[in-house]
């Protein structure tokens, strides 16, 4: 069968347990197209032969969104709880635990979040919107982002930056200890030093950085807060937001304990991983809502 750019698949292989979509064909060396893939739900790049993959039908694609949107929606569900919590929670300092008659204003951390696909930035930003975290999403390939950080950082002074894209592994090129076996793990590493070395201090810019089996250890020794995957697994592209969204809601006067953020997510402790962390939200009063009139001419 011929596939063309944009086709999902499966491989069968790996027993068609994941989709992905095409992104790129290029010839073998046997004269055998091969196709360069990019997982269609978790954060996986890879490359196939034509004859390995299976072309996805609509109906089969409709039942794996439907199973996927139940896991999406479970935690969301999670997150709303956890809000409403801190919200409350909130609330009851702010006021000291007296009666008041004035409306609270909050103001969540800002996110700048990187992303190397086009089509999972776009799901990021309508999942931000959904949940209320105030974002600016920007399309730039993993091998550029070390050298775009710095200047995105200076044009939107995030509170929490996110870095993050394809990811893969390849044992044929080292062991899992070895940066240089991953497909792009080496330039979130990158891009987390550069960011560190404008903002040091890791309450001042928290930092998700990595993909697919991206190498958990190098990242946090860079200087990211949370990062993919300890277990060298693959990772839910949603993850990133679940994490920010913790984060961005938190007062930064209390400390998030890294399982109460990593619960939330698809992926959970074997995925994603990071250190205690200051959260980035802040409450104010009062709020003055703004009252409008229409002067008749």
């Amino acid at each position: 069968m011929a596939f063309t750019i944009g086709d999902i698949v499966a491989r069968k292989s790996y027993h068609m347990d994941m989709l992905f979509r095409v992104i790129d064909l290029r010839q073998g060396q046997n004269g055998e197209m091969i196709a360069v893939l990019y997982g269609e739900e978790f954060r996986l790049i890879a490359d196939a032969p034509s004859s390995d993959l299976v072309g996805i039908s609509d109906r089969e694609l409709n039942q794996r969104h439907v199973q996927q949107k139940e896991k999406i929606d479970q935690s969301l569900y999670l997150l709303k709880q956890d809000y409403q919590l801190l919200k409350e929670k909130r609330e009851y300092y702010a006021t000291a635990n007296y009666s008041h008659q004035e409306d609270f204003f909050h103001v969540p951390g800002k996110v700048l979040h990187m992303d190397g696909d086009p089509v999972y930035l776009q799901k990021c930003l309508a999942l931000y919107e959904k949940i209320g975290v105030p974002v600016h999403g920007v399309h730039c390939l993993e091998k550029e982002m070390p050298d775009k950080v710095n200047e995105l950082m200076a044009r939107y002074r995030p509170d929490i930056l996110v870095i993050t894209g394809h990811d893969a592994y390849s044992k044929h090129k080292g062991s899992m200890s070895d940066l240089n076996a991953y497909r792009h793990s080496k330039h979130f590493v990158e891009a987390v030093m550069n960011a560190r070395s404008q903002v040091p201090n890791l309450d001042q810019l928290v930092i998700f950085a990595g993909a697919c089996q991206s190498h958990f250890e190098s990242l946090i020794r860079a200087g990211a807060n949370f990062a993919s995957s300890p277990s060298r697994v693959n990772i839910h592209a949603l993850d990133p937001v679940y994490i920010v969204a913790k984060i961005s809601f938190t007062p930064f006067v209390e400390r998030i304990n890294v399982w109460d953020v990593l619960r939330n997510t698809l992926t959970r402790e074997k995925g994603l991983g990071g250190v205690e962390t200051r959260g980035v939200l802040r409450t104010g009063m009062p709020y003055k809502r703004i009252q409008t009139t229409v002067q008749e001419s």
